[in-house]
């Protein structure tokens, strides 16, 4: 679904980024794990177009995503709080993703219905504006409006970060289930390696924008990922 060539991004002459090749196929949980300053962000920037590469190229279903746009209309994401508009409430916000994913109100209010726990009492009905939600509540309103419409591509920065335990555990549900029920490509970057080993099938690790492994995920993934990151030798 996803492919990557010679793919690079340099700011003021310095490369930040550097992907020979990449294949992503459709329906895999991908997982991108690294240090800051890896690429992660810079990786997934260039998927969605916000920037445009230095060589080489993106391709979504065979189309180079810098010179069309009907990758648009499959693809979500969820980045950072960039990504809301903060003078809008949750609801608000999530009737306005539908009516770009062609949903109505009926149909948007199913889908959340089905994030009650996620949600936790503190999204829907709070009366408040998305700028003045915690940085964990504005995740949670970001990744639920990414799974709206139904995309076949769902792309998800740090989804973990500033998410207390309790919501960790159910968002790595929400994510098996998506895999398990839906034919969906998802990609996930992440600090926590054990959260990304436990809900992707792939991981690839990023050093200084380069790829230095490219795993299957297995019962040993974990120690591996550690042993790496600790400076031991990896098998």
């Amino acid at each position: 679904m996803i492919y990557i060539t010679e793919l690079s991004k340099s700011y003021k002459g310095q490369k930040v980024l550097n992907i020979e090749e990449l294949d992503i196929p459709k329906g895999q949980s991908f997982g991108l794990v690294g240090n800051n300053g890896a690429g992660k962000t810079t990786l997934f920037s260039l998927l969605l177009d916000l920037i445009r590469p230095t060589t080489g190229f993106v391709k979504s279903k065979d189309v180079k995503v810098n010179e069309s746009e009907s990758w648009k209309p499959y693809t979500s994401a969820f980045i950072d709080e960039t990504f809301l508009i903060g003078y809008l409430t949750p609801e608000e916000y999530f009737y306005f993703i539908g009516e770009l994913r062609n949903q109505n109100k009926a149909d948007v209010d199913n889908l959340l219905a089905d994030f009650e726990d996620f949600f936790n009492g503190e999204i829907i009905g709070v009366r408040k504006y998305l700028r003045d939600l915690s940085k964990g509540n504005q995740k949670k309103v970001g990744i639920v409006a990414s799974l709206i419409g139904n995309p076949e591509l769902i792309i998800l920065d740090e989804p973990f970060a500033n998410l207390d335990p309790t919501t960790q555990i159910r968002l790595k549900k929400i994510l098996k289930e998506l895999k398990m029920t839906k034919d969906v490509t998802v990609l996930i970057s992440s600090h926590d390696l054990m959260h990304v080993t436990e809900v992707c099938e792939r991981i690839v690790v990023l050093e200084k924008g380069n790829m230095v492994k490219d795993i299957q995920t297995s019962p040993e993934t974990l120690k591996d990922l550690e042993a790496f990151f600790s400076g031991e030798i990896m098998v």
